[in-house]
């Protein structure tokens, strides 16, 4: 789960990059393709891995890279506005510039443990937008893997992001099924109604397979208790955990848990990995 993303870029040095296209998701999340003011993306990553965003005089804040690697010419990141960071950065327009430093963190193992395997992703709210990465990787090299079943929930339909993946991209690919759901019935909704948790509980997946989780902390939470409910073993899941983190090189202590940096040994980790973490998480 390592890669040489590092090799050639400092990881404590911002470089500036040009925001080529902006994206409205919902009322607060939005997508930002961003490229080298030259042109193509800032530098390689591998999916699952992170990038610190700044905005001089403002601050900086920690992003899941949501684009895939195969993407050659850009990078991307949807963010949620929910504080003084990001709101800057929603106010912004196509042609400024930020800065941008990384990538940071452990990835998924796509290139090992998962690849012929069949895969579940389960995301939730804007935790769909680090899975996006890894779905689109996936995507980009059909061949290397099995089934896809892709399970997604958000409060209501208007706060499901990246649409156009989930309704038309993902859906055509071979192999593959998207499983919707909202919290509550809505109108103009005839799609599934309830709770990722329960949802999984009602599809009822076969444990052949390994899952990737990503969401709100309590979502998280409920999907694990369920997927062991059906049989899933801890060392068949996958999941990110995101804490302060604030230099990205595991210098600062801000991610700290037990003898773990999530900015360094994480984001990613394996289920079995975080039952040996303290409480304190």
């Amino acid at each position: 789960m390592s890669c040489s993303c590092h090799d050639h870029v400092d990881p404590l040095v911002p470089q500036s990059v040009v925001i080529e296209d902006i994206r409205i998701d919902t009322d607060d999340v939005t997508t930002f393709r961003v490229v080298k003011p030259e042109g193509g993306k800032p530098f390689e990553s591998m999916p699952g891995q992170c990038a610190m965003v700044s905005v001089p005089l403002v601050g900086e804040a920690f992003f899941s890279i949501t684009s895939s690697p195969t993407e050659t010419n850009f990078m991307e990141f949807s963010i949620k506005r929910c504080g003084k960071v990001t709101d800057y950065l929603h106010g912004l327009e196509v042609g400024d510039e930020i800065g941008i430093r990384g990538p940071y963190g452990n990835n998924f193992p796509v290139d090992d443990a998962l690849k012929g395997k069949d895969l579940l992703f389960i995301g939730g709210g804007i935790g769909l937008a680090p899975l996006r990465s890894v779905i689109n990787y996936v995507m980009d090299k059909r061949e290397d893997y099995g089934k896809i079943d892709i399970v997604y929930g958000a409060r209501s339909p208007q706060d499901l992001v990246h649409r156009k993946d989930i309704f038309e991209n993902w859906p055509k690919s071979q192999n593959t099924d998207v499983y919707l759901t909202v919290d509550k019935e809505c109108e103009g909704w005839d799609g599934h109604v309830g709770f990722v948790p329960q949802y999984i509980k009602d599809i009822g997946f076969d444990t052949n397979k390994v899952a990737l989780v990503c969401g709100p902390p309590i979502m998280i939470k409920f999907v694990l208790q369920g997927l062991e409910e059906i049989g899933f073993k801890k060392e068949q899941v996958y999941t990110t955990l995101e804490l302060k983190m604030k230099c990205g090189v595991g210098k600062c202590g801000r991610c700290n848990i037990g003898d773990k940096y999530v900015c360094k040994d994480g984001p990613v980790f394996r289920c079995d990995e975080i039952q040996e973490l303290p409480d304190e998480y």
